[in-house]
């Protein structure tokens, strides 16, 4: 068992780094409301394997208080995030795709991985009328997972997140710029195209991930809504399917897919401008947050 049921990664106001384990002020607090002024009490995580279940690692007696909430995992903290295309049937539908008989898989670098209200920052490359959102469940392993079965792949998770796998579609799947075929990686892999947090929340409170609901809100507009049940691949069979003949690294992130909603579906698309404000909201983890910067 985890030393904690919630982890956050924050500024204190003694200007220290630190992961604890929130206080929160009432049992539905969002973590991601999070501000200096809301003077959010943590208790002081100590040990360098968050992951640990030995008793290593320990939820302190030292209580802080938060400055400024960052992403619950630093860039080093992640080995690589495995991301699973075409996962929900409305987004398949939208993309003009047909249903595929296996997770579509696709690696982002750990150098997209950004912090909750950190500003991502699009490249000039991709300023054209091309820049997404992707609201999607995000889960953390625990330990390495290898030739895994679907009936115990969920006990491999140590704690889920939100995520936003900002993407570009011209480089992903314009002829033009992509060619015949769409690509997915270098697309998706610039800097800050990653935004994890607002808190992991380990799978001790999250005993099903298909009960969770999953609502991208853009500048105010609710653009994705959908419950994770509707997801053509659950999060145990991406665990056995991932791990056939292959080590998933304990640390690893798995981004579960979108929803139908992203701003190139509507009529006409709405791609993301300098300022954008995007929410990732699921239910019992909280909001992630950011805005969009033009590099």
């Amino acid at each position: 068992m985890l030393a904690w049921k919630r982890l956050i990664r924050f500024v204190a106001t003694d200007g220290r780094i630190l992961r604890g384990e929130p206080i929160l002020p009432s049992p539905d607090f969002d973590l991601g409301e999070t501000t200096k002024e809301t003077r959010l009490k943590a208790k002081v995580i100590s040990g360098r394997d968050s992951y640990d279940t030995t008793g290593a690692t320990k939820v302190t007696d030292e209580v802080v208080t938060v400055k400024e909430l960052l992403g619950p995992l630093a860039q080093e903290d992640v080995p690589i995030l495995r991301c699973v295309g075409l996962n929900y049937a409305k987004h398949i539908k939208e993309a003009g795709r047909s249903p595929p008989p296996f997770p579509f898989i696709f690696f982002k670098p750990v150098t997209c991985v950004a912090d909750h209200n950190a500003d991502v920052v699009v490249p000039k490359i991709c300023q054209d009328d091309q820049a997404d959102y992707e609201g999607e469940l995000c889960f953390v392993l625990g330990r390495d997972a290898k030739d895994v079965s679907e009936v115990d792949a969920l006990s491999y998770i140590a704690a889920y997140t939100c995520g936003n796998d900002i993407s570009s579609r011209k480089l992903q799947r314009d002829p033009e710029f992509a060619g015949r075929i769409p690509q997915w990686g270098f697309s998706k892999g610039f800097d800050t195209f990653a935004p994890l947090g607002p808190c992991l929340v380990s799978s001790e409170l999250i005993s099903d991930p298909s009960k969770l609901h999953l609502k991208t809100i853009v500048d105010g507009d609710i653009r994705q809504e959908e419950s994770v049940a509707d997801l053509l691949f659950g999060c145990a069979y991406l665990i056995s399917y991932l791990s056939s003949g292959t080590t998933l690294q304990k640390g690893s992130v798995i981004m579960t897919g979108t929803p139908g909603g992203v701003g190139a579906g509507m009529n006409p698309p709405k791609f993301l401008v300098p300022g954008t404000k995007m929410e990732v909201q699921i239910s019992k983890i909280g909001t992630l947050k950011n805005t969009v910067k033009f590099a």
